[in-house]
């Protein structure tokens, strides 16, 4: 496969199969990953993975915690201007709108948001922290080390979904898979097989034009 053919298949995959991915495939794609871009050739991300028999225990564990905890970072700024605000609420339209739950039934958003928490079906999910000794540019790294996984999941036939959900959910993780204080939690990310007949698989979330964001000088 073509990068550019990854970069534009790739998408949030939000129902999955419950085809099992084998631990191998996982360690291959981790390994290739790690080649990622990280100033200083630091490599700041930690990772943590459950599949199998380890996602089993999680989802056992995960209703004995609590449902939600304050976040250690925001995940959005307090006040979004433009074009942002209009840019997440578009999206997020959209994503309900394959479902066909109108924004008045907050029952429904809430029992899709939800689904956030059993990882939207998915057999297996990689969680990513970083030292808290770290800084902005080390999370930049952590972007394209992620960015580079997903990519090379789409490449083996794999789904994905990065999910900043749990880092309201951090104490929980931390707990189940040992990680130590000075590692923060960044986010989690769903992996499987996509489940083709979902209408919620079909959303294609918009990108704003380059005259928009981009100036040749």
């Amino acid at each position: 496969m073509h990068v550019v053919d990854a970069v534009h298949t790739r998408s949030s995959i939000r129902a999955f199969l419950d085809t099992p991915v084998d631990d191998q495939v996982l360690r291959d794609l981790l390994v290739d990953a790690a080649r990622a871009p990280s100033g200083g050739n630091l490599q700041p991300w930690r990772i943590y993975v459950v599949n199998g028999e380890s996602m089993h225990r999680l989802r056992e564990f995960l209703p004995t915690q609590p449902p939600l905890e304050a976040g250690e970072y925001d995940i959005y700024p307090k006040e979004l201007v433009e074009p942002y605000r209009t840019n997440r609420f578009t999206v997020g339209e959209q994503m309900y709108a394959t479902l066909g739950i109108p924004r008045e039934d907050k029952a429904g958003r809430l029992t899709q948001f939800a689904r956030n928490g059993d990882f939207f079906g998915a057999p297996a999910a990689l969680f990513c922290f970083v030292d808290r000794r770290m800084g902005p540019p080390q999370w930049s790294d952590l972007g394209m080390f992620l960015q580079t996984f997903m990519l090379l999941a789409v490449d083996r036939g794999l789904a994905t979904c990065a999910q900043e959900y749990w880092s309201v959910r951090h104490g929980a993780i931390r707990s189940f898979v040992g990680a130590p204080e000075e590692e923060m939690l960044f986010c989690g990310m769903s992996i499987g097989h996509p489940d083709p007949d979902a209408p919620i698989n079909t959303l294609r979330s918009e990108r704003m034009p380059l005259d928009d964001w981009a100036r040749f000088v």
